[in-house]
């Protein structure tokens, strides 16, 4: 993927929550929950389309890191 179509994505996702904190009405705890979901989401995407997902799930307690 185009890191350019990386940065785009995360610039429309940070401009729809701060949209969406700013003009719907919630509790602090529900942003907050809101909040913490977009940014675990989007650091899981990122992640992956980094390719780092495939290395940090081979990664285990105990055993030694063979790559591939």
């Amino acid at each position: 993927m185009p890191l350019v179509t990386v940065v785009l994505t995360l610039v429309v996702v940070g401009l729809l929550l701060f949209l969406v904190n700013r003009f719907i009405p919630m509790q602090s705890q529900v942003k907050g929950i809101l909040n913490g979901v977009v940014v675990i989401a989007v650091v899981l995407w990122l992640v992956k389309i980094f390719g780092l997902f495939e290395y940090l799930t081979a990664l285990g307690v105990g055993q030694p890191l063979v790559t591939h």
